[in-house]
């Protein structure tokens, strides 16, 4: 990644809106992540699940105006409109796709670009600061999103290109895949449970908050202590790039767990997969595309810890 200030316009993603009186009640019993803890100032990842406690998005959540902005994968965003709207009949808030009103950009070593805007974003992780109708949102040290309304964004843009390099979606990949970082694309609609994105260890997951779509099945996946299979990040020296859903063989040829994000990193490239976690620590994994090459078991910036997860 590099370490030269830059933005990244994230055309892959899309806005979903839940405004109205009702917003934070109604979202309460949808999400897995605790509205309690979402403020003006503090945003949260979080899912939208099943009743089976499968993921059918996952998104950063953040208040604004009369209610909240969910950033998810576009193409998500009208499946999961007509879904949740189901559910909306009898509550005072209103669903509506607003992908179109909103730009958002990736701040790689954010410093600099949030200097340029005259905007101080705390340290914090999900920190956010609004400033003329803007949201900078801290993702951590490296990484700072900012949501910008579509009639602003141009003259933003324009500002931030005479200071800061623009660098390809690649670039903002590989910093999501160094934070341990991934979401659910249509690729891997309803295809896992919230610890297996590691989202409880983002704090994404509230076990106390109450009930809410697949809640059951996640909280008796954690309590229990059964869930083997975790998003873990990895190396490889190929150049060549995986798609979402190429598996991760063992050396016998059994598979042992699959992609989920790729991202090249200079002549190599990094990732992050669902794998069977003792059997990625115990031997190497190679990737199922031409001449099987090795990977090499990365660190990720936090830990699986189950007894502090439930506190949230």
């Amino acid at each position: 990644m590099s370490q030269t200030p830059a933005f990244v316009v994230l055309n892959r993603q899309g806005m979903l809106a839940v405004r109205g009186t009702d917003a934070s009640k109604f979202l309460q019993g949808q999400l897995t992540c605790n509205l309690n803890y979402v403020s003006y100032d503090q945003s949260s990842l979080g899912a939208r699940c099943n009743p089976k406690g499968r993921m059918q998005s996952s998104f950063r959540l953040a208040m604004q105006g009369d209610g909240f902005l969910l950033s998810m994968a576009r193409e998500l965003v009208q499946p999961q409109l007509a879904e949740i709207k189901k559910f909306a009949v009898f509550s005072k808030s209103t669903l509506q796709d607003e992908s179109d009103q909103w730009v958002q950009l990736g701040l790689i070593n954010p410093e600099h670009s949030l200097q340029e805007l005259g905007i101080e974003l705390a340290d914090t992780p999900g920190a956010v600061t609004q400033h003329n109708q803007m949201l900078a949102i801290r993702i951590n040290r490296e990484l700072a999103e900012l949501w910008i309304p579509a009639a602003d964004a141009p003259c933003t843009q324009r500002q931030l290109a005479t200071r800061v390099k623009e660098l390809d979606d690649n670039a903002w990949q590989l910093g999501l895949i160094a934070a341990g970082i991934a979401q659910v694309t249509q690729a891997t609609y309803e295809s896992y449970i919230p610890q297996m994105l590691n989202l409880p260890a983002l704090d994404a997951v509230s076990f106390k908050k109450g009930c809410y779509s697949g809640q059951e099945i996640v909280a008796r996946m954690q309590y229990l202590g059964k869930q083997k299979r975790h998003m873990l990040r990895f190396g490889s020296t190929t150049s060549e790039l995986p798609v979402t859903g190429t598996a991760l063989l063992q050396a016998d040829g059994s598979k042992a767990g699959e992609v989920l994000s790729a991202a090249h990193s200079g002549d190599t490239i990094e990732l992050l997969a669902i794998v069977l976690v003792e059997t990625a620590q115990e031997q190497p994994l190679f990737l199922d595309v031409d001449g099987r090459p090795q990977t090499k078991l990365l660190d990720l910036p936090y830990q699986i810890d189950v007894e502090r997860e439930i506190q949230r």
